[in-house]
């Protein structure tokens, strides 16, 4: 960790998955953490564990990031030793659906369109003009392998990831000349996840798309993301597209069976 002045980490759905992981690897590391999502309780719960195990401190905020006047509203009452936020993670996405384009379901597309790439926005646009007038920062957007790659199915959330990358491009030409930082992780499947079970509306049975190959763990998606975050100011890591083993591509997948179990190595 950069020890040339105090670090404040703003993560965005922090509540379960790849957003709890990451928390948990920067409170061990001693960063100091505003933690949101939507779940108040989960936030309450990952808190006091966190701080209890790592001594760190957590500052806790329940909102929806598809909400601008609630982003607008939390962030511009952020007490002032919260207030210079070093890093912003834009980790809060979600699919739902895995339709055609001609059956796909407009709720569907609207939920993906505002939280992946709006809610992205709302949130950003609040927290950079403090970075830029402090000249300095990193922002780290969660992206995917759909957000380089298309697959079958999977229209309007590539869409929204393809943006993601779009715009991770357009801010760092934006911000790089005020000394921020702009990176993205680009992850593909990803297990110990609330992904699955979200896109297909809560049916734990369709969620079970794991059972026949080894995908990324959520720590795997956490530890890329500080090792992004932990370089020396001189270095932005701009894009780390990852992948399990088994997995070539989103369109090539091998499910002949979990190779790479710990248990099996």
């Amino acid at each position: 960790m950069d020890k040339s002045y105090p670090k404040i980490v703003l993560l965005t759905g922090a509540t379960s998955g790849i957003g709890a992981a990451t928390a948990k690897v920067f409170a061990k590391n001693g960063y100091r953490l505003i933690l949101t999502g939507r779940r108040m309780e989960r936030l309450e719960e990952l808190k006091q564990k966190l701080e209890f195990k790592y001594g760190t401190k957590i500052l806790i905020l329940g909102f929806d990031v598809r909400n601008q006047q609630e982003v607008r509203d939390v962030v511009s009452s952020l007490p002032d030793d919260w207030s210079a936020i070093d890093i912003l993670i834009n980790n809060a996405g979600l699919a739902k659906g895995l339709s055609p384009i001609h059956e796909g379901s407009y709720e569907h597309w609207e939920t993906m369109i505002d939280t992946n790439v709006k809610g992205l926005l709302y949130v950003t646009r609040e927290i950079s003009p403090g970075m830029v007038s402090r000249g300095r920062g990193h922002i780290i957007n969660l992206c995917s392998t759909a957000g380089h790659e298309v697959y079958p199915n999977g229209n309007v959330y590539a869409a929204t990831k393809f943006a993601v990358d779009a715009l991770t491009k357009s801010m760092r030409l934006d911000l790089f000349k005020h000394g921020i930082r702009v990176s993205q992780v680009s992850p593909g499947h990803v297990e110990e996840t609330e992904f699955a079970v979200v896109r297909f509306d809560g049916d734990a049975n369709r969620a079970k798309i794991y059972e026949d190959f080894n995908p990324l763990k959520s720590k795997d998606v956490a530890d890329i993301i500080y090792f992004v975050a932990s370089r020396p100011v001189h270095v932005n890591i701009q894009d780390v597209l990852v992948m399990g083993t088994q997995q070539a591509g989103n369109n090539h997948i091998d499910r002949s069976g979990r190779k790479y179990d710990q248990k099996n190595h």
